[in-house]
């Protein structure tokens, strides 16, 4: 009875070691666009704190002009940060596993982070200074999905790398 019990204890040790390697940076992930979908980064605080490190760098522009750079920086960070996110999901659904591919991994991390997308813009309509947008949460997504490929594209080139060293190294059979 005590065995089983030890087998048990140790089964738990390495899920809770990856439960804090691979989620936890999820979690925190998450909870970082939470915070950034807050009144905090809305347009207007966004818009001062662009327009401060323009005046920092002497690059003076027109209200006009800091409108579309403001607009312009909100949407790359979008995208980069979901980026970050489907990069991030891709990594957790993988964990230990030895293989570096497979495309349910890849399917659930964009279904993961475009849930989080719709959410986070479905949580701004509740936010005094912001508004959820169907397009944003597409741009959310989007940034998931280009990281999934980037990682399916250098999959795929990782792999043709060391199938063709594989090749390379089988002794050729000659026919006469």
């Amino acid at each position: 009875m005590i065995t089983g019990m030890q087998d048990i204890a140790e089964s738990r040790g390495p899920v809770a070691i990856r439960i804090l390697k691979y989620w936890v940076p999820v979690a925190i992930m998450l909870a970082a666009m939470f915070y950034f979908s807050t009144d905090r980064l809305s347009n207007e605080h966004t818009e001062t704190l662009v327009g401060k490190v323009l005046m920092w760098l002497a690059v003076y522009v027109s209200e006009p002009v800091l409108a579309t750079v403001n607009f312009v920086v909100r949407k790359t960070a979008h995208f980069i940060e979901y980026a970050i996110l489907g990069a991030l999901l891709f990594r957790a659904f993988r964990a230990d596993d030895p293989l570096r591919w497979r495309f349910k991994w890849a399917a659930y991390s964009l279904i993961s982070a475009g849930s989080w997308a719709a959410l986070d813009e479905f949580h701004q309509t509740f936010t005094r200074t912001r508004s959820g947008s169907p397009l944003d949460s597409l741009l959310d997504a989007s940034g998931a999905l280009f990281v999934l490929i980037v990682i399916a594209f250098y999959k795929r080139r990782t792999q043709d790398e060391s199938n063709g060293s594989r090749l390379e190294r089988r002794p050729v059979s000659k026919t006469t």
